[in-house]
């Protein structure tokens, strides 16, 4: 796309962000909720169908304007942006997995916004490793019956339906469990450090019946098929969302120390505070780069796109870190204060490190993927080191 026509398409984002997300930001905080006249909002104007096929009825965008959206919603509220990117996880592996009957009854809703989807996976002792699912899902004519819990799940306190990773015989298998199934119990979980507005629900599932028609993708791929889609899709989101919040910290730190006056002189003339913010731009503008780079990779199926999305969201999580952290030091005590913004930054900035992959496992998987390109770059004398070692 020409860069001016994509340039108009982030502004008509950023209008949006800023008319109908960013007023709300801070009461989304508070009380820990997202309005429903925001997500009413989202979905007429097509966005909770971002990534969605057009022949699926959604948006068809391409990954840097998915990108894009998803930078300018979380730079208005980082809350809100977790509740859109937690809806994409669930419904572009519906789009992509779902039979025809799963996509016809449920997907034109969901694009509309008529109902929200949350993305089920993590459990009270399960997290990162998705393969030690202890949930369960067993046949029973032609139903499914599904015990177990979810927790900490994104969305959970206002979703319409799950999609819900469960253990078969077969192994992990992706199903479709609506809300008002009964055995279904929802509860709420307050009091987060940050991302207050997530909505988060620990979901119990006692003796649910299941109809076999809500199984995505085939019994036993699961996760690595349609749940992988899903992971893929929300780390792709939140390393975008991060640049966002980046933009957001530096934008409030170069209004601040433009007027706040320190032994004579607007403090923007210290040096220190200039090396602090030249680092906040840095790390700002290489975050933007690698998520393009990601976006472009990925918009060409190339099979690096996945590696390469786990370097951005790690890059851009760790870097909002460093940068919320300066904007509040560079606050003072304003910056410990719930009058200026940036307070709520760092705390969101802090959870944004640990969902879709915490720093630790981008690090472990960033590196598998560099000595697997090794391997296969190097078969024969990779090879013979092994032999070597042994």
């Amino acid at each position: 796309m020409e860069t001016s026509k994509r340039k108009d398409q982030e502004r008509a984002f950023e209008r949006f962000a800023s008319t109908h997300v960013a007023p709300y930001a801070d009461q989304c905080d508070r009380e820990e909720r997202i309005p429903a006249s925001i997500i009413e909002r989202l979905g007429d104007a097509g966005y909770l169908g971002f990534g969605i096929p057009t022949k699926c009825g959604g948006g068809g965008a391409d990954s840097i304007a998915y990108g894009l959206l998803h930078r300018q919603i979380a730079r208005a509220s980082a809350s809100v942006h977790g509740v859109v990117n937690v809806h994409h996880m669930a419904t572009v592996p519906i789009a992509r997995w779902g039979s025809r009957a799963i996509k016809e009854t449920w997907l034109p809703r969901l694009v509309r916004g008529d109902l929200v989807a949350a993305f089920a996976t993590t459990e009270p002792e399960v997290g990162s490793d998705a393969s030690a699912i202890q949930t369960t899902a067993k046949p029973d004519g032609d139903r499914f019956i599904l015990n177990g819990t979810k927790k900490w799940i994104t969305l959970g306190q206002r979703a319409d339906v799950f999609l819900v990773l469960a253990r078969c015989e077969e192994g992990p298998t992706a199903f479709l469990v609506e809300r008002n199934t009964p055995g279904v119990e929802v509860i709420p979980i307050r009091g987060l450090l940050g991302c207050r507005g997530y909505m988060l629900a620990e979901i119990h599932f006692d003796d649910c019946r299941i109809p076999s028609e809500n199984l995505v993708g085939r019994a036993g791929l699961g996760l690595t098929h349609v749940f992988s889609v899903g992971l893929d899709v929300g780390r792709y989101g939140l390393a975008w969302g991060c640049t966002g919040v980046l933009d957001a910290c530096l934008d409030a730190s170069l209004q601040y120390t433009r007027r706040r006056h320190q032994f004579g002189v607007a403090i923007r003339e210290h040096q220190l505070v200039q090396q602090m913010i030249a680092r906040m731009v840095t790390k700002r503008r290489a975050a933007e780069l690698l998520c393009t780079h990601a976006g472009e990779l990925r918009d060409r199926r190339d099979p690096s796109a996945i590696a390469e999305t786990a370097v951005a969201k790690y890059y851009a999580s760790v870097a909002l870190g460093a940068a919320a952290a300066d904007a509040v030091q560079l606050h003072g005590a304003s910056g410990c204060s719930s009058d200026q913004p940036v307070q709520r930054y760092m705390r969101d900035a802090k959870i944004m490190e640990i969902i879709e992959g915490t720093t630790q496992i981008q690090e472990i998987a960033i590196a598998r993927y560099a000595y697997r390109d090794l391997d296969r770059a190097e078969p024969s004398s990779s090879s013979a080191a092994r032999g070597q070692a042994a």
